[in-house]
């Protein structure tokens, strides 16, 4: 590890090595998730992640350092958000026949993503942090780290469990879904994008651009609601 010392230091002063590491994290992620026949286990997003966490551990790369490359990853999140309106508009004469179905889905599934959340962690006796932290996860990043900055809670923390919520929906959530026999794209589509912001709505269309689509909306529909719902909900449980 000390021999990679001054490897690393001179690879942290270039700003394109962050840029590079993840782009090849991700195409290395890729691959493997291709030879495993698109297991959902080898979830690119995961393995990306992983892969990045050992090569910053092994090089002793600061984590800054490496964003600071990564940054124009990192603005293109807001432009590929919004590239999502491409395939709702496509599919907008399903979203309009679906609207109350749509509505009630995501009204549920975002208040029971909220009300496990908080009542398992007050039933295992977290803090307050704690618990304000783990009740937006299920949002979209910015929304939740919002939400949870402005009730008091810990928004670093509510990221890392915005990012592992993410990841288990897309690797999990197909399979849960296809054991209770929800088939239809539109309601596959609703249930990852609500649990799973922008990793399930990834994953969603991987099952098909109907459901991608409703994934999307369903996922910014829901930061919304959760912005909403979680202070009300915190309001009526405190006090």
């Amino acid at each position: 590890m000390d021999r990679l010392a001054p490897v690393a230091a001179d690879m942290a002063d270039h700003p394109l090595v962050g840029l590079t590491l993840t782009l090849l994290a991700w195409q290395a992620a890729q691959w493997l998730f291709e030879k495993s026949g698109r297991r959902p286990v080898a979830n690119p997003v995961l393995v990306a992640i992983l892969l990045l966490m050992g090569v910053l551990w092994i090089t002793g790369i600061p984590y800054d350092a490496y964003f600071e490359g990564a940054r124009f990853i990192h603005f293109l999140l807001g432009p590929a958000t919004v590239a999502l309106a491409v395939p709702i508009y496509r599919q907008l004469q399903r979203v309009r026949g679906s609207a109350g179905a749509l509505a009630a889905g995501i009204l549920a599934g975002g208040t029971t993503a909220a009300v496990t959340a908080m009542g398992l962690a007050w039933a295992l006796g977290a803090t307050r942090g704690m618990i304000l932290s783990l009740a937006p996860k299920s949002a979209t990043t910015p929304i939740a780290m919002g939400v949870t900055e402005s009730l008091g809670g810990l928004p670093s923390l509510t990221a890392v469990l915005v990012i592992l919520t993410g990841i288990l929906g897309a690797v999990l959530g197909p399979t849960v879904l296809r054991l209770v026999r929800v088939r239809g794209q539109r309601a596959q589509g609703v249930a990852l994008g609500t649990a799973s912001h922008g990793i399930g709505t990834a994953r969603a269309f991987g099952l098909g651009e109907v459901a991608g689509a409703f994934s999307g909306l369903a996922m910014g529909l829901n930061g919304v609601a959760t912005a909403v719902l979680v202070p009300l909900l915190w309001w009526l449980v405190a006090g």
